[in-house]
């Protein structure tokens, strides 16, 4: 059965995410839609919830999400315990946040980088594991109750 990768983003990121789904698609994967579906504008944080519920609830096992500077959508990724997304510009970047980091979702600046280098970042994400060792104690150290 093909890995499931959730996907979302708001107007400025619609172009980019369709690109991504695309390629994602061609590669194997299947992929879990999670908005916005027009270029229209929507509130990023809706869709970038969305994708890291997905993640959490085991219905797509990476997340990937897109807007113009990437950081809204990181931001609100990010405020899900257990959701580990990384701002990505570089191939590797993307690939030392699942190495280092454990991140499991990837968000994209679809203003700042071209669409041949966004799914350059996405490969490198997905080849890229988790190298667990000292970096195991680090992760841990991200999510605080406090």
């Amino acid at each position: 059965m093909a890995e499931t990768i959730a996907i979302g983003s708001d107007h400025a990121g619609f172009e980019l995410k369709e690109v991504l789904k695309k390629h994602l698609v061609d590669k194997g994967f299947k992929v879990l839609d999670e908005g916005t579906n027009d270029p229209t504008s929507v509130d990023y944080p809706d869709h970038a919830h969305a994708v890291a519920q997905a993640v959490l609830g085991g219905e797509a096992t990476l997340g990937v999400v897109v807007c113009g500077s990437g950081n809204g959508v990181n931001m609100a990724a990010n405020k899900h315990v257990g959701i580990r997304s990384a701002l990505a510009w570089r191939p590797d970047i993307a690939s030392l946040a699942r190495e280092h980091n454990n991140a499991n979702v990837l968000a994209l600046p679809a203003r700042f980088i071209k669409e041949d280098e966004a799914r350059k970042i996405l490969d490198a994400f997905l080849a890229a594991t988790f190298e667990g060792g000292r970096h195991q104690r680090r992760v841990e150290k991200i999510e605080t109750t406090n």
